[in-house]
């Protein structure tokens, strides 16, 4: 089994065709992705005791939105200490270890579910599964990077496009398996969790076996690296993942994603109910919204990250924050026309850049840091999802709680946290304004390109 996971086992082959490698990491992806429609097990969650309406015992929806939270903090830390490993061990062993973490997540939760215990619901798909969302997502990434570094952008929108995507099949496969799952006496979410635990490791196994890494050396037919250059901030030079954190760079991208990231978290982890309360659409019709949702954050991240090898990364993010401002602060005035359409194509629009911005951040930090460490930098940057992951939703379940309590009607109980998220985005604006070239200081010696 050791051999079948080292490194050296998974060298591709002189002629290996490289488009065979973009299907492992969307099995990966597409898998974890379903994090992004963990909003429709809240409502049933809420009701697991009293199955047709909630009962005294039953969990809160702020209590449940905790394992989101969670899941996307555990993702951040996870990918912040274990990037390095990865680079050592290669993406095959830590897709395995991913695929063990994300499916026995699910069947602990369902343990969690069935004891009603939400610690042990904390537990599943909060911690192990967040670990395996870590190790999972930036599994594929460095290694589509390689294998297509003339095209940088549109190789990380491959790589994460399936996370975006997840919600795709991870929403009507739960909402399905629920209605199948369900009785007198249940709300069907703990059999619901442990069918897709066994599904995504299977899933997730697939993408582990076909992976492969190119030898070194190797490069596309007719690539020229002196053309592959993104606009001024391409640096000369590679940074060691240590001495990446001690540049201004790295912790004003790290912002420039922290602020695009809550404003967009938030929405996907309450996209079902906050739908329903804001313009009155039904639950079915919600959770389709939630897939549509899920459509254009997979987009996004192909759409947006391969215009970026063009525009460059500043520029696309520039972008991503002078629309999301404006976007944000009309949702508002949208909702309280009751016009359904126009707000969920505000959000689609919000939400296809939010996958973008994840899509684009590996490829700016390729421009900015060079190649060599660039998997474990991008795995440290990742602690500011974890940051975003808690503000995000916070602001969302905590806001709207508030307000109700103050005697706000639920249809206008998240125009606050519209307005506050519009502001975020424009701090974030100016973040990445400030992103300039990197300083030769910074620049590893020739001698120091190994990466132990």
């Amino acid at each position: 089994m050791s051999g079948f996971l080292d490194k050296e086992q998974i060298v591709a082959e002189p002629g290996f065709n490289r488009w065979l490698i973009p299907p492992a990491a969307l099995a990966i992806h597409l898998s974890i992705g379903q994090v992004y429609a963990f909003s429709v097990f809240n409502e049933p969650m809420t009701r697991i005791l009293g199955v047709t309406e909630s009962a005294p015992g039953d969990w809160k929806l702020t209590t449940l939105g905790w394992i989101f939270s969670i899941a996307i903090a555990v993702l951040g830390v996870t990918a912040a200490f274990g990037g390095r490993w990865l680079e050592r061990v290669g993406p095959r062993k830590g897709m395995v270890v991913a695929a063990l973490a994300w499916g026995g997540g699910f069947l602990l939760s369902a343990v969690g579910v069935w004891a009603h215990s939400v610690w042990l619901v904390y537990l599943g798909y909060g911690v192990f599964g967040g670990i395996g969302l870590g190790f999972a997502y930036i599994s594929p990434v460095k290694t589509l990077m390689r294998w297509f570094p003339d095209k940088p952008g549109m190789a990380t929108g491959m790589a994460i496009m399936g996370f975006g995507g997840g919600a795709m099949i991870g929403s009507p496969l739960a909402v399905n398996l629920m209605s199948f799952y369900s009785g007198p006496e249940t709300v069907g979410v703990g059999a619901t969790f442990a069918t897709m635990g066994i599904f995504y490791f299977l899933l997730m196994m697939f993408g582990a076996l076909i992976v492969r890494v190119p030898r070194e050396g190797w490069a596309p037919a007719g690539y020229d690296p002196s053309t592959a250059a993104s606009g001024k901030l391409q640096t000369d030079g590679h940074v060691h993942v240590n001495q990446a954190l001690k540049t201004p760079q790295f912790w004003l991208v790290w912002a420039v994603l922290c602020l695009n990231v809550t404003a967009g978290i938030g929405v996907l982890g309450q996209a079902s109910v906050m739908s329903q309360e804001m313009v009155g659409i039904s639950a079915s019709a919600a959770a389709g919204f939630v897939g549509l949702l899920s459509i254009f954050n997979m987009a996004g991240r192909f759409f947006w990250a391969s215009l970026s090898d063009y525009i460059g990364r500043k520029n696309t993010y520039t972008a991503f924050f002078l629309l999301g401002i404006a976007l944000y602060a009309l949702v508002p005035t949208v909702a309280s026309w009751g016009v359904a359409s126009l707000f969920v194509l505000a959000y689609l629009i919000i939400i296809s850049m939010y996958g973008g911005g994840f899509a684009t951040v590996p490829a700016y930090l390729r421009d900015l840091f060079g190649t060599a460490h660039v998997g474990a930098i991008h795995g440290r940057l990742l602690t500011a999802w974890s940051v975003a992951g808690v503000l995000g939703p916070v602001l969302i379940n905590y806001l709207r709680e508030f307000q109700i309590q103050s005697g706000v009607a639920p249809s206008e109980s998240y125009m606050l946290t519209m307005y506050i998220m519009a502001g975020l985005l424009g701090v974030g604006l100016l973040c990445n304004l400030a992103i300039g070239a990197m300083h030769n200081k910074h620049l590893m010696e020739e001698g120091e390109l190994a990466y132990e």
